[in-house]
C-alpha cells in the first residue's frame, strides 16, 4: 500500500465528468508524475488530494488516513505540502522574512500578530529558516524583496518554505510553468537533490516532458478524467495508448 491511497474517486460538475473512478497509488520515497492533456483531470485531481474539492464518490488516503473532509490547514498539518503553478510566497516581504513564516507555523501555530516584529526574540526561527536558504542556496538573497527575483528563484523559495514544515509528501503543481530552460533544469537539478538528501515522497502534475522523464520513477497518464496507464517512464514513452492520447506519434 502507497503513502497516498486514492480509490474509485468520481468529480462531475454539472454535466461534465471530469474525474471518473480514478485509482492512484503512490509509493513512499519515490517520484511519481501525474499526465495528461489540457482537460484530463489533473488539477482537479490535485484539489481533491488537497482538500479544495470533495469527490463525489471514493476515498483519498494518506499514511492510513482520510483527507475528506479536512480543511487544507489540516492536511497540511497531516505531512502534505503543495507547491502551486504560481509562487505563492509575499512579495512585499524578504526572503528571510518569506522563510520564517512557515517555521513560526511549523514551530506550534501560536504567535502574535505581526510575528516577524519580535524576530530577535525567535532564535531558533531565524537559525531553521537561515538553515534552509543555506540549504536551497539562496542564504546570499536573504535581505532581497521575494518580488524582485527571477521567477526560478521564486520557485526555490517556495519549495524551500514547504520544506521547512517538514512535510512526507510534496505535492508539486507544473513547477516549472513558464520558466526558461536554464530555470527549469535547475528546478529539476533542486528537485533530485531533495530527493536524495530527505525522506520524503514527491507527485507532481507537469506538462514538460523534459522535467517528468528526469524525475519520475512512476507516471500516471490521465485522459478524459480517468487513468489511462500507470507504468515507468520508459514504458510510458513507448506505449501506444500514451502516444496516441498525449505524447504524440513522434514522441
Amino acid at each position: 500500500m502507497g503513502i497516498l491511497e486514492v480509490k474509485n474517486v468520481n468529480k462531475r460538475f454539472g454535466g461534465l465528468q471530469a474525474l471518473g473512478n480514478v485509482n492512484l497509488s503512490v509509493a513512499e520515497n519515490t517520484v511519481h508524475a501525474i499526465i495528461g492533456p489540457n482537460g484530463a483531470g489533473k488539477s482537479t485531481l490535485l484539489n481533491v488530494l488537497v482538500g479544495k474539492l470533495i469527490p463525489d464518490t471514493g476515498s483519498v488516503m494518506f499514511d492510513g488516513k482520510s483527507v475528506l473532509g479536512r480543511a487544507p490547514y489540516e492536511i497540511n498539518q497531516m505531512g502534505i505540502s503543495r507547491v502551486f503553478q504560481t509562487p505563492e510566497i509575499f512579495g512585499d516581504l524578504t526572503v528571510m522574512e518569506n522563510m520564517m513564516i512557515p517555521c513560526f507555523a511549523k514551530r506550534d501555530g501560536a504567535f502574535e500578530l505581526n510575528p516577524l516584529a519580535s524576530v530577535g526574540k525567535q532564535t531558533d526561527i531565524v537559525e531553521r529558516a537561515e538553515q534552509m536558504l543555506i540549504d536551497m542556496k539562496m542564504i546570499d538573497k536573504r535581505h532581497m524583496h521575494a518580488a524582485s527575483m527571477s521567477r526560478g528563484d521564486k520557485r526555490r523559495l517556495e519549495i524551500g518554505m514547504c520544506l521547512s514544515q517538514q512535510p512526507r509528501l510534496l505535492l508539486l503543481d507544473e513547477p516549472t510553468a513558464g520558466m526558461a530552460r536554464a530555470d527549469t533544469n535547475n528546478t529539476i537539478d533542486l528537485l533530485k537533490q531533495i530527493k536524495a538528501e530527505r525522506d520524503i515522497t514527491i507527485a507532481i502534475i507537469e506538462h514538460d516532458m523534459h522535467v517528468v522523464f528526469s524525475l519520475a520513477e512512476r507516471i500516471t497518464v490521465l485522459a478524459q478524467g480517468t487513468p489511462l496507464v500507470e507504468d515507468t517512464p520508459d514504458k510510458i514513452k513507448g506505449h501506444p495508448k500514451v502516444r496516441e492520447a498525449y505524447l504524440g506519434e513522434s514522441a
